[in-house]
């Protein structure tokens, strides 16, 4: 028997920890009632490792070292005194247990934030119930089925299988033939997995060569007010059967998912109701009416809102008085969403006061009594042209109202600005306007344009506005050409111009009166 570890007396063959006393050769010198307990096979005089791990009898006394006895996982610590070496255990396995259930917990933290990022990676709803089914089998379980509430008749859906690619597909299926997948499609509160008998399943949840379920979860997909659908977990074969805590993990996910679905489902929705309204104010494709070419062009602010401030329409005779086509160039203060906003119900309201074409300056005073009324601050300026066939000529009358005037191309490439003018519409309670009468000879065109062309800066260091005289330069080149060409020309220069700079919104509107057809014999 050798002395007892330094300064303990014979108070450790007691101890509640494990102690082995072991010399410079491995061999057993000494251990305490702990670890005989422990270690039945250990007897003094003998080699450590006759009845103790490898990882023990072999272990370096420089450090602690673990490794597990039985069930449990253990801590050794050397402690050397005397020549020899005290092996001090201590029963790791309760802080294991809890670092793994926190390494858990952060893997699964960390899916759920991955899973996250990855669904509301985009905003199609196919592709958010195809990631989301992808997910849910390579991290859940082994297959899993993503349905969506039915949709003209069948519920999108999409299933996969572990390690395998998604299919995406449309069920025509009765949601009562799974137990606790009509509720969940309604939203209701899971079915627990344990009342789920695998062995009546329907065979349309099961994708091909998954083999028969052992295991079913079925979790609704909440949604923003309403379900987004039902999520289905399948594991076969030896696979494990869902526990509780895994249940609950899965309807974790299913929130993330059925938020990311949902959010996709509204913005496909949103985008549809904002097609169907932008297609109302987009401006309108032009043609000849009554005898007399129309063309415009429009470039808004920002490409991506297509709609903008700057606006054109014609009206046809048929829906004015005086036997007059009306056309209409306006530019309401702003840009963006909301200046369309403003800019649709100008158009409607000058639609409405159609009737009133043959005087301007009564249709533009009853749009400014409209206006002034909103108290918004918002205002627009208008050009107006009402255009008829006067033989081979168009005759024109011009109004303005707080815009540019017009510009006239003659045949012989001159370029005249029409004399008219008058107040912005919406900000005083009465306005003041002047209509000027313009004769259109075969071949010569009026330009109504918004200040967008005149101030769009470009040239070598950005910061040059196109201009009034670069505008008239470019008509000039214009002569006898066709309303189209006309208004491309114009729009295409000012473009150039301006390059991929920012820019105001931009639009043209050209009336043009045809050259007439050459008679048999003319050169």
């Amino acid at each position: 028997m050798i002395a007892a570890p330094a300064s303990t007396g014979r108070s450790w063959e007691t101890a509640p920890s494990p102690a082995l006393v072991v010399d410079i050769d491995g061999v057993v010198r000494d251990l305490n009632d702990a670890a005989r307990a422990m270690f039945p096979e250990v007897r003094p005089g003998l080699p450590l490792r006759h009845g103790t791990p490898a990882w023990l009898a072999e272990a370096r006394t420089d450090g602690i070292v673990r490794g597990v006895v039985g069930d449990r996982a253990w801590a050794a610590s050397p402690v050397p005194h005397d020549g020899v070496v005290t092996w001090w255990l201590a029963d790791e396995s309760d802080a294991e247990a809890a670092h793994e259930l926190l390494r858990r917990e952060r893997r699964r933290v960390a899916f759920l934030t991955d899973a996250s990022a990855a669904l509301l990676s985009s905003l199609n709803v196919e592709r958010c119930i195809e990631v989301a089914a992808r997910l849910a089998a390579e991290h859940l379980a082994g297959a899993a089925v993503v349905l969506a509430p039915p949709v003209q008749g069948g519920h999108p859906a999409a299933s996969c299988v572990r390690g395998e690619a998604v299919t995406l597909s449309r069920l025509k299926i009765d949601p009562a033939d799974l137990p606790g997948l009509d509720e969940a499609l309604r939203g209701f509160p899971p079915v627990p997995s344990r009342w789920l008998d695998p062995g009546t399943a329907p065979s349309w949840i099961l994708p091909a060569g998954f083999g028969p379920a052992t295991s079913i979860v079925v979790t609704p997909l909440p949604g923003h007010g309403v379900p987004a659908g039902a999520l289905i977990l399948l594991r076969t074969g030896d696979q494990a059967a869902f526990t509780e805590q895994e249940e609950i993990f899965a309807r974790l996910f299913a929130a993330r998912a059925g938020a990311a679905i949902s959010a996709a489902r509204m913005f496909a929705h949103q985008a549809s109701t904002s097609e169907t309204l932008m297609r109302e104010l987009l401006p309108p494709r032009l043609e000849q009416l009554g005898g007399v070419e129309f063309a415009g062009r429009y470039r808004p602010a920002q490409d991506e809102d297509r709609i903008g401030g700057d606006f054109y329409d014609v009206h046809s005779a048929v829906d004015t008085a005086g036997g007059e086509s009306l056309a209409v160039l306006g530019d309401v203060c702003g840009k963006g969403l909301d200046a369309a906003v403003l800019t649709g119900k100008i158009r409607t309201t000058l639609r409405a006061l159609l009737p009133m074409a043959e005087d301007h300056h009564r249709l533009l005073s009853l749009l400014n009594t409209s206006l002034v009324s909103r108290d918004d601050g918002r205002f627009v300026t208008l050009a107006l042209a009402s255009a008829r066939r006067d033989g081979d000529a168009v005759r024109l009358r011009v109004t303005c109202a707080g815009h540019p005037p017009p510009l006239v191309v003659r045949s012989d490439g001159i370029v005249e600005e029409v004399d008219t003018g008058g107040n912005l519409i919406g900000v005083l309670p009465e306005i003041r306007t002047s209509t000027e009468e313009v004769l259109l000879a075969p071949g010569e065109s009026c330009l109504m344009y918004t200040d967008g062309i005149v101030e769009a800066k470009g040239g070598p260091l950005g910061d040059e506005m196109f201009g009034e005289e670069r505008l008239h330069t470019a008509l000039s080149e214009c002569a006898d050409l066709a309303a189209d060409a006309v208004a491309e020309h114009v729009q295409m220069l000012a473009a150039q111009w301006v390059g991929p700079r920012p820019h105001d919104d931009m639009a043209v509107l050209v009336i043009t009166a045809p050259r007439s057809p050459r008679r048999p014999g003319t050169p």
